[in-house]
């Protein structure tokens, strides 16, 4: 059988991976899309512009958040295949473009309900039937008999589609549906059939970004026998927004309108039906560009294997040696680590910004799909160990564009496909662009990114900025967010400040140094904890640390878990608490209480609890690494496995909360590894313990960090030494420069609680406070 050219280059290439085993082959995509995971299991590339995957379920917001991801592992029928979806949002959109293969005499127009109990283009399906791969998806759809396979590339995605031998195969196309649907998403659509066959068009919807455009082409491999085209909105209104320029080709077939679906014939066969499908958010025209470029002919094999070279290069970054269980759930991490930012530009460098108009990307690929209140703690910082210049320089110089084409002039919030949303709180583009300049990551213009940190950080109309700028803190009578705010604020100011010192701008620098303190302003030494505070400069009385969601003054959270949140100085709050040892008692405090998770019912994202710990949102990520600057290093260590234990597995319950593109899982990855960026622009990771034998990190400048664990057992867990180049470490971080020369990384583990490491340890990380 005559394999293609692509595809016989493409296993030459993996065989320079045949020395050490395949990353694939530990990788299941599966894990985290049951519970509150909101993975999605279907085909991507690396950072691609296309997720090609199943949806079982799409409801409105109210109804639908556990189907953030289209998918969820316990449904038992799948709707179809969309073509965009988020890795992990809390919050959720896309599913654009849904296909669905169908068999036999007629074709429903109607998807019927999730449990199959009345008739309609949806299929039943079975896991033992299902098989997830990096850039791979294949399922038996049981009630049209037919068997799909999804692959993509950066921009196209590709079916095929194999039917039973005899029946006529028909493909639907239903441009109503959408994850987070509702009446009136979509705001206009078209499809065109084209002469020559492709058929193109584009919708606008108005869900989490208002006024978002996509465009599509679509080509088969097989001829059409017929095709059918439907508006199925029953009394369509007028809309005078988007719409076609001039007239149409007498030879192309074209609808518009905002209920619109598409059925497409093709003759029996027992050969596959391969149809790809390439987006754009320019232009149909530029999505026949991008197909033309990524995938010119229907070579779906030579499509999957590309893009899992691809996967297996981004991979093979990182190679872990641990138990097999710990083996699939950290190649899996770092699997759904690289999902996002994803490119959302075509292959001319033209993409959609912020303003809705049309740029050009010039010598860099602009990326979306922005969760940066999540982010910015680990998941970038991970990148930008592992792969600094291309992604992070790719997403600074994005994050830059943005802001000069933003009508508000400010840095993304929470962004994709250009658009904002307005999502979550705090300027957290500045945390990421500071910690790339600090650590030498430069292919950008630093002065302009300066620039655009202040004038994000100073746009009075966003978040009670005015107020905090005032008063050194954002009132609760003015904002249900306030407390949260403060802190996160805060430190993004000493972010901005860091960046601004380096630079030489010391105006800069004093004027954000000074803000970097507000913390203090609403943290009320009294009470020992983080308060909403009033204009008058009151406290808001009653006050109950565990109160979290409306009315708490805090965002996803409540005070157990806000008050430690000052990285930028921890050193501070544990003067203001009493010393390092009420830090270490008011930890161990949240760690232990007795929580009924029922309290929280009605609380958005409070899940993976540990007393007060919420493990499941990103504000606690960095509290287990807190007892390193109190000097109890053992304490950590506990509260690590703990966590670990507890709230990962390789199954597709095994992840306690959203993955937030990709940050969940890049705790897991840095954590395992034996240190965290708690910090971000510090230039130092706090050490923890590994959950590794080995690891070996491929740094981009050509180093080879080794990271080994020494007489690791269960009995044995307790840190005896670290040992970094052959030098026993005294203070408890690695900078991010010594994590770059290479080298070996060495924990040595015993089995005395207190072992001799947590005696010698003379130097805690960074804190604004602590003689530097």
């Amino acid at each position: 059988m005559k394999k293609s050219l692509s595809f016989l280059v493409l296993i030459a290439a993996t065989m320079a991976f045949a020395q050490r085993p395949d990353p694939l082959t530990f990788v299941d995509p599966l894990i985290g899309t049951g519970p509150e995971g909101h993975t999605f299991p279907g085909a991507t590339a690396p950072f691609g512009m296309v997720q090609l995957s199943p949806d079982t379920q799409i409801r409105p917001f109210k109804q639908s958040y556990k189907w953030a991801a289209g998918y969820r592992y316990e449904d038992t029928t799948i709707l179809g295949f969309s073509h965009t979806h988020f890795s992990g949002a809390g919050h959720s959109d896309l599913g654009d473009f849904l296909i669905m293969p169908v068999s036999g005499e007629s074709v429903p127009l109607e998807p019927g309900d999730l449990e199959k109990t009345r008739p309609g283009y949806r299929s039943r399906y079975s896991h033992t039937s299902e098989r997830a791969e990096p850039g791979y998806y294949s399922v038996f759809l049981q009630d049209s008999g037919v068997q799909a396979e999804l692959t993509a590339s950066e921009r196209v995605g590709e079916h095929r589609y194999t039917f039973a031998q005899g029946t006529k195969r028909h493909l639907l196309l239903d441009l109503r549906s959408s994850i987070y649907n509702y009446p009136g998403k979509v705001l206009w659509s078209r499809i065109r059939v084209r002469k020559d066959g492709t058929v193109t068009g584009m919708r606008e919807t108005r869900g989490w970004a208002s006024g978002r455009q996509l465009f599509f082409a679509i080509r088969f491999s097989a001829a059409m026998s017929g095709h059918a085209l439907y508006n199925k909105e029953e009394d369509p209104p007028t809309y005078h927004g988007f719409k076609t320029p001039g007239t149409l080709p007498e030879d192309t077939q074209s609808v518009e309108g905002r209920g619109l679906e598409a059925v497409f014939d093709f003759a029996p066969s027992s050969a596959p039906l391969i149809v790809k499908v390439a987006i754009s958010p320019v232009s149909e025209e530029n999505a026949i560009a991008n197909m033309d470029a990524e995938t010119p002919g229907f070579d779906f094999d030579g499509i999957r294997a590309k893009t899992q070279q691809m996967w297996r290069e981004e991979l093979s970054r990182v190679e872990f040696s641990a138990s097999p269980s710990m083996e699939k759930s950290l190649y899996t991490a770092l699997y759904h680590a690289m999902m996002a930012p994803s490119t959302s530009m075509d292959v001319n460098g033209e993409y959609r910004g912020p303003d809705n108009q049309v740029h050009r990307a010039e010598g860099f690929r602009f990326v979306s799909s922005l969760s940066l209140w999540d982010t910015y703690r680990a998941e970038q910082p991970l990148m930008t160990l592992v792969q600094p210049e291309r992604r992070t320089n790719d997403l600074v110089r994005s994050m830059i564009a943005s802001q000069q084409e933003s009508p508000f002039g400010i840095l993304p919030v929470w962004q994709f496909e250009g658009l904002e949303t307005w999502c979550m709180i705090g300027y957290h583009s500045a945390p990421i662009i500071s910690d790339a300049y600090m650590k030498g990551i430069r292919g950008y213009d630093a002065g302009t990114a300066l620039d655009a940190m202040v004038a994000s950080a100073t746009y009075a109309p966003y978040g009670n900025l005015a107020a905090y700028m005032k008063l050194g803190y954002v009132p609760a009578d003015h904002d249900d967010e306030a407390a949260s705010k403060t802190v996160e604020y805060a430190f993004d100011d000493w972010t901005i400040a860091r960046m601004a010192k380096a630079m030489g701008k010391k105006t800069v620098a004093d004027t954000f140094e000074k803000r970097a303190a507000f913390w203090r302003n609403s943290f009320n030494a009294v009470d020992g904890f983080l308060e909403p505070r009033m204009e008058n400069g009151d406290y808001r009385k009653p006050f109950d640390p565990a109160k979290a969601g409306a009315g708490s003054g805090f965002t996803e959270g409540n005070a157990w878990q806000y008050s430690w949140y000052q990285p930028q100085d921890e050193q501070g709050l544990i003067e203001l608490l009493g010393g390092n040892q009420r830090l270490i008692a008011k930890l161990d405090a949240m760690f232990d209480q007795k929580v009924d998770p029922a309290m929280y019912a009605n609380v958005e994202d409070i899940s993976g609890m540990i007393g007060q710990y919420i493990h499941g949102n990103e504000p606690s990520h960095h509290l287990a690494y807190l007892f390193m600057y109190a000097g109890a290093p053992l304490k950590t260590q506990v509260r690590l496995k703990q966590i670990v234990d507890s709230q990962y597995k390789p199954s597709p319950d095994g992840l306690v909360g959203n993955d937030d593109l990709g940050q969940m899982s890049a705790w897991l990855v840095f954590t395992s590894l034996g240190f965290y960026p708690v910090a971000p622009g510090s230039n130092e990771y706090v050490l923890g313990r590994p959950f590794v034998d080995r690891a070996v990190l491929h740094l981009p400048n050509g180093n080879l960090l080794t990271i080994k664990s020494v007489n690791l057992t269960d009995a044995q867990g307790f840190l005896k030494d670290v040992v970094l180049n052959g030098r026993s470490l005294n203070r408890s971080y690695v900078t991010h420069e010594e994590l770059m020369n290479g080298g070996e990384l060495k924990f040595i583990f015993s089995n005395e609680k207190e072992a001799e490491w947590s005696r010698r340890i003379l130097h805690a990380p960074y804190s604004d406070s602590a003689p530097q």
